[in-house]
């Protein structure tokens, strides 16, 4: 159980470091994430292998943290970049044609076009261990294989956390539709819903 949570620290602090080291070039990494994830282009190498194959290192004194500056640091994710991430690694997997992420400020949506051979239980299965091992625990994760709702995720793709109670029922409702599916393989103690 102390490795576990162990292993979550280190992932969470994994990311805030990433996003706090990104904020330099927001502007430049956000036409890179739309071209990204443009179905139209190639899963490509990373541009700069060097940086890709480095390890991350953080090292802080309690007196570093302890500075103004740190006191009022709150850590920052970035929803794109996180939906990004899970739709890419969903679609590596055979089973997938087609994959639709939405990640707002408490739950990840990710509806998805199987191909045909694809065993839907299976396929739940990967989506949602996907998005499990992306995104913080707290985060509920719903997946679906019922195509029309890729259209009402994107529907959604412009819309704000700030403006949740605006599109909090339309989300219920996505939520309620992708309940229908499959959400993956029961597990020991994993499902707690």
């Amino acid at each position: 159980m102390m490795k576990r949570k162990l292993y979550w620290s280190f992932i969470l602090a994994t990311f805030v470091i990433t996003g706090c080291a990104n904020n330099d070039n927001a502007m430049n990494d956000r036409e890179d994430i739309v071209n990204e994830m443009d179905p139209s282009t190639e899963l490509q190498a990373p541009r700069d292998q060097e940086l890709n194959d480095r390890l991350g290192y953080v090292r802080y004194t309690k007196d570093q943290l302890e500075n103004s500056d740190e006191i009022n640091h709150t850590a920052k994710m970035d929803r794109t970049e996180m939906a990004n991430m899970i739709t890419k690694m969903i679609l590596r997997s055979d089973n997938f044609n087609e994959v639709a992420t939405l990640v707002t400020d408490k739950e990840v949506l990710i509806a998805y076009e199987l191909k045909p051979e694809a065993q839907k239980e299976y396929a739940a299965d990967i989506a949602k261990k996907t998005a499990m091992s992306v995104m913080p625990r707290y985060f509920e994760i719903y997946v679906s294989d019922n195509e029309t709702l890729i259209q009402d995720i994107h529907s959604l793709h412009n819309s704000n956390s700030s403006e949740r109670n605006d599109f909090d029922n339309t989300i219920d409702t996505i939520i309620k539709e992708m309940k229908k599916s499959p959400q993956g393989l029961k597990q020991n103690n994993m499902e707690e819903k």
